[in-house]
């Protein structure tokens, strides 16, 4: 058997074997004349190898030095051919954004070190992107965990890292959208930012798209639209670069079709006033049914103002229905959100409790697998795809989405691959590779069981040993280090609560001492679990602060709330039922009451709808997750449905003869909406009733007939036709009590 240590030179000669051009002496060769863009993507290459390498090359003559040269060619719109021969590298680009592509292309294959560069022998690509928009959503303003803080060298830098990756649209907001004014961590007012934003992706020769929410109240009033003409018109005679305009129908905006597409005729007059070919875009987000069908009747009419349809969240019908409902004459482009976990248009499947109630709605998500199944399910109904993010925590989803946006075949473990030597470089890439993966695997099944969490920490903490000064300060490399910290400390406290929880009943049940079961739950508390991990995730959180701006707290660094990427103001959130319990002994509720809850008595059923574990006879339904630190666990998480569709559970092996009672518990962030119960083939058990307030079990009887063979069919229905994010069909928990 080999030595290690045999093994290791075996692969090191191997690996120099494979690197046989060396560019570390290279020269430039550039065409005489060259346009801005190709300008700006030459600037690119010497500023990102210098970066990387410490090794400035220059633009000349090559001598007898090895060169990399640019050469403009023709050929597939943005494509590039790049091929490699003793002398070095030629990049022949298509056109402007062919060459930038090229040599972007370029960057991810080359193999940096201190004062060294090389590629890999024979390397040669002709390529050309399958779609032709691959874009970003970068919104300047409050709600974002991160953008808000960055000046205008951050967002060119982080612009050049998505155009390497083959990115080549920005979608900018304006100054007035559902955000506040201003936020403290702007550096620049609003409108400056999005101008100097607007002059720089031309500058690159990048699309400028625009997401543009109609936030009036009511666009039937001429004096509204006039305003609302005025308002635009000013921001569209700033900006110098204008390629798109999409307004969304709804999240947030609420208008009326008829109102809104006569609003968007006039405001395409004005856009057009400042960018003749800018084009108007629009979607049918948060249409209620109504709303949805006039929407599509004026479509259909096939206005010559509108240039194509955004399919985002909150829409009613599948992006395939759409399609079919659209004429072909309008492309469709997607909105995907890559950058929220629950309540959101692509929830983690599988998403244990204790992540929704700690990690949340918008926390550092590296989801690659998950992504790339969205992009190849969606994509091809679209001309491409503008994603909806919120901050840098979907970073790595937005590489993702661009890699495949260029080649969908291509598998996305090549694409980490070529994220982790480029941004993080080559001696940890294949492990943070491995470790992005594990990262998205650990968030899927029963936490308590998932012993990967604490694989890939030891992965990470291996990492974080081994790791480059310069390492450790990138904050790519700190958002993954933060997650591996806050995952493996959360499933301590999980295990560890749990304990303290079944330690607890079990000295209420014998004893009946309330005072002493508190005690013991009081350790949560009292005596934490794992205190050194807890403050490297501070600590991390504050790198992470100074690094990128992000924000992971709404006292520390000036988040706008909690549910946008602040988790570190939930990292202690119980993870079990203390808080609760601790009310029901104050309230001196029966102790029967608080250690019988979850029992449905002899020949009944018991479901907890927001626990992996405990849902057996939930048939169809997503979870989610509402926070109320009054509320018993099994009410923070709940299955729901969507628009008109039911949320469905079933029994079997029902005893014919009984009469049954159901039990439920409507929970869920919409106290607001109704739901209806139906049994069998249409017995309504409760008609359309609003959710009792405050939260409360309601009990209601089972038509004999819905189980007269054996098995019982349930099946909640929301308010037919209804709009906005379709939710508030929620339940919570369900007992079916035998009588």
């Amino acid at each position: 058997m080999r030595s290690l240590a045999a093994v290791a030179l075996l692969s090191l000669l191997l690996n120099l074997s494979a690197l046989a051009l060396d560019l570390g002496r290279a020269m430039v060769l550039v065409p005489e004349q060259l346009s801005g863009p190709e300008s700006k993507a030459v600037a690119l290459l010497l500023d990102e190898v210098e970066r990387r390498s410490g090794i400035r090359w220059q633009v000349g003559r090559a001598g007898d030095a090895p060169r990399v040269e640019i050469r403009l060619g023709s050929g597939p719109a943005e494509g590039y051919t790049i091929h490699t021969s003793a002398a070095g590298v030629t990049i022949t680009g298509n056109d402007a954004r062919g060459v930038l592509f090229g040599i972007g292309r370029l960057l991810r294959e080359l193999r940096f070190a201190r004062e060294s560069i090389q590629l890999p022998d024979g390397f040669a690509e002709t390529s050309a992107p399958r779609y032709a928009l691959r874009g970003h959503q970068l919104g300047y303003r409050p709600k974002t965990n991160t953008y808000d803080a960055w000046n205008l060298r951050d967002y060119e830098q982080y612009i050049r890292n998505l155009a390497v990756f083959g990115t080549n649209a920005v979608e900018l907001i304006p100054p007035r959208s559902d955000d506040a004014a201003d936020s403290p961590l702007f550096q620049v007012a609003p409108m400056r930012m999005m101008v100097e934003l607007s002059r720089l992706l031309d500058s690159y020769g990048l699309a400028v798209w625009i997401w543009y929410p109609a936030m009036d109240r009511d666009y039937s009033d001429p004096a509204t639209v006039e305003s609302a003409l005025h308002e635009w018109g000013e921001v569209f005679r700033q900006l110098p670069r204008i390629d798109a305009v999409f307004v969304p129908g709804g999240d947030p905006g609420h208008t009326r079709p008829r109102d809104l597409m006569a609003l968007l005729a006039k405001e395409t007059e004005v856009l057009h006033r400042y960018h003749p070919h800018a084009q108007m875009w629009v979607s049918p987000q948060s249409f209620n049914q109504e709303w949805l069908d006039e929407f599509l009747a004026i479509v259909r009419t096939e206005p010559r103002w509108l240039s194509g349809v955004v399919y985002g969240p909150q829409t009613r019908i599948s992006l395939r229905e759409l399609r079919a409902a659209v004429p072909k004459s309008y492309p469709i482009r997607h909105y995907p959100d890559i950058t929220h976990n629950i309540q959101c248009q692509f929830p983690v499947r599988d998403w244990d409790p204790a992540w929704a109630l700690t990690e949340g709605r918008e926390s550092i998500n590296p989801r690659p697998v998950e992504e790339a199944r969205i992009f190849r399910e969606y994509q091809p109904y679209t001309i491409g795809f503008i994603s909806y993010s919120e901050g840098s925590n979907d970073d790595v989803n937005k590489f993702v989405w661009s890699g495949l946006g260029w080649n969908p075949d291509q598998d996305v473990t090549h694409i980490l691959r070529q994220y982790s030597r480029y941004f993080i470089g080559d001696p940890l890439s294949e492990r943070f590779t491995q470790g992005l993966l594990g990262l998205e695997r650990d968030w899927h099944g029963p936490l308590a069981t998932n012993t990967g969490v604490d694989a890939t920490f030891a992965q990470f903490q291996e990492m974080e040993r081994a790791a480059a000064p310069q390492v450790l300060r990138n904050w790519r490399f700190q958002q993954a280090l933060y997650r591996a910290y806050y995952d493996a400390y959360t499933r301590q406290r999980l295990l560890y609560e749990n304990g303290l929880e079944d330690e607890a009943m079990h000295t209420l049940r014998e004893t009946r001492d309330t005072a002493a079961a508190a005690v013991i739950l009081d350790r949560a508390a009292s005596h934490p679990v794992e205190p050194a991990w807890r403050a490297r995730i501070f600590e991390l959180a504050e790198a992470l602060f100074q690094s990128v701006g992000m924000q992971l707290s709404v006292p520390r660094y000036k988040a706008i709330a909690v549910d946008r990427g602040a988790n570190l103001d939930t990292l202690d959130v119980p993870l079990n039922d203390r808080l609760w319990i601790e009310r029901q002994f104050a309230e001196g509720q029966a102790i029967d009451r608080i250690l019988d809850w979850t029992d449905p008595g002899p020949g009944g059923f018991y479901d907890d709808l927001g626990d992996l574990t405990h849902q057996p006879h939930l048939v169809r339904g997503a979870t989610s997750t509402e926070y109320q630190p009054r509320w018993r666990r099994s009410w923070w998480t709940y299955a729901e449905s969507y628009y008109d569709e039911p949320l469905e559970m079933r029994y079997t092996g029902l005893d014919p003869a009984a009469q049954y009672r159901i039990r439920v518990v409507y929970a869920g962030d919409s106290p607001g909406r109704k739901i209806r119960l139906v049994a069998g083939d249409g017995m309504e058990v409760h008609p359309l009733m609003r959710k009792p307030q405050p939260v409360a079990p309601v009990e209601f009887d089972i038509p004999r007939a819905a189980t007269a063979r054996g098995v019982l069919d349930l099946k909640w229905y929301g308010e037919a036709g209804r709009g906005g994010n379709g939710r508030g069909c929620e339940v919570a928990e369900v007992w079916l009590i035998r009588k």
